[in-house]
């Protein structure tokens, strides 16, 4: 029972600074972003896998990368190998949110509608996404990413 305190401890210290010490996205500075600076780099990240330009989308997203969907849990590599393979089609975003529970921590949630294609299956229809981008370097990178069909 000690033990599972001192770990409940050691586990609360640990994340309550990420919980607690929120950025003001509007004065984050130099090093901080915004709503809108994250919604760009999300919609570029999607036009990258659109036309299919590896180099601009990988320069997006982290080496350590982590994609999850239906079809399983995917690396910075089986997302661009998936790129070669997917037709995306036109798409559009709806209850765009973002929220920083770091100063280098963002998080959005959106419903994405698309038109796709991958392997020759139809993906078309509306998905609950969320992706979490992390400030490294003084560059904003995708680290996370998931997307279930809406029903």
């Amino acid at each position: 029972m000690k033990k599972q305190f001192v770990l409940c401890c050691i586990a609360f210290v640990t994340i309550a600074p990420l919980c607690f010490g929120q950025a003001s996205p509007a004065k984050s500075g130099k090093s901080g972003a915004n709503e809108t600076t994250i919604t760009s780099l999300e919609k570029s990240a999607w036009e990258a896998f659109k036309n299919k330009q590896t180099d601009a989308f990988k320069a997006l997203l982290s080496k350590d990368f982590c994609g999850v969907s239906a079809d399983g849990t995917k690396t910075l590599d089986a997302e661009v190998a998936d790129m070669g393979k997917t037709d995306l089609g036109d798409y559009s975003f709806a209850d765009v949110k973002v929220v920083f529970p770091h100063p280098k921590v963002a998080v959005i949630t959106y419903k994405a509608t698309q038109h796709a294609t991958s392997g020759g299956k139809d993906m078309s229809g509306t998905y609950n996404t969320g992706s979490v981008w992390v400030q490294q370097g003084g560059k904003w990178l995708a680290v996370f990413h998931t997307e279930a069909k809406a029903e």
